[in-house]
């Protein structure tokens, strides 16, 4: 029975005490050079034609004739959608969590992967503008004569930005994608990323990003930076850490 239960645990989480995996690292790794490269490449004409393409068309269904659609990628991209976002990717931390086979305090463990996260999050953020400079605006400020969601609708919603590169909320999303299949398994991981393109879609339909802003830049990053902290004993040390202490501050608290 007891080995049973080991397997089954097994099958349950992955392995999440510290490792380091450099043939992983690197193949994520080449795979987001390979994009830095379809970017950067003179000769290659890829991502600015899909950028248009993406814009384009869904910039045409933005009419008073799809007042239904109007309505919908304006409430998505209201400031209150971000709160809906934020519950559903708490209800699938909360899901991680339940599947967590070994009891020893749980809910602080899972704390420090939390709070591992959120840091890591920061530091993504802060290095990348250090690093690259670059930005640009969303197509709606590059292109004249566009159709605005903000000049359709009475409530505040979002239709453009003066610095879209790259899709903060893509970055956050792949970022907490990454996170879930690192310490919560394949099938979590899977549910995580269908909702990673979902909750990413909004900016891109009302035109406040390019296509390329998400699923180059923010993925681009993900593939690069993430594997050196996910993949290596930063990360799980990190969050072992921040358990410890949440475990001796637990322990202080005068007991009832």
């Amino acid at each position: 029975m007891g080995a049973s239960t080991i397997n089954r645990a097994d099958a349950l989480m992955p392995h999440t005490e510290p490792t380091f995996a450099p043939g992983r690292i690197l193949v994520f790794n080449l795979l987001g050079a390979l994009l830095v490269w379809s970017w950067l490449s003179p000769g290659l004409m890829f991502w600015t034609e899909l950028d248009d393409a993406v814009f384009f068309a869904t910039n045409a269904w933005l009419t008073e004739d799809n007042e239904t659609w109007v309505l919908f990628v304006a409430a998505v991209n209201n400031r209150l959608f971000d709160v809906v976002s934020l519950m559903i990717l708490l209800a699938i931390y909360l899901w991680a969590i339940s599947r967590d086979p070994d009891p020893t305090h749980r809910m602080l463990r899972w704390g420090g992967i939390g709070i591992t996260m959120l840091l890591t999050a920061v530091f993504i953020a802060q290095g990348f503008r250090m690093v690259v400079p670059y930005t640009h605006p969303s197509p709606t400020v590059v292109y004249d004569n566009v159709n605005l969601i903000t000049e359709m609708v009475d409530f505040s919603t979002k239709d453009s930005s003066g610095s879209s590169f790259p899709g903060d909320h893509g970055v956050n999303l792949f970022l907490f994608t990454a996170f879930m299949w690192r310490f919560a398994g394949l099938r979590v991981m899977l549910v995580s990323a269908v909702f990673a393109v979902l909750l990413s879609a909004p900016r891109i339909l009302s035109g406040a990003h390019w296509f390329s802003d998400v699923f180059f830049a923010a993925l681009m990053i993900n593939l690069i930076v993430a594997p050196w902290i996910l993949l290596t004993p930063v990360a799980p040390g990190l969050s072992r850490a921040i358990t410890a202490g949440l475990v001796k501050a637990r322990n202080a608290l005068p007991s009832r």
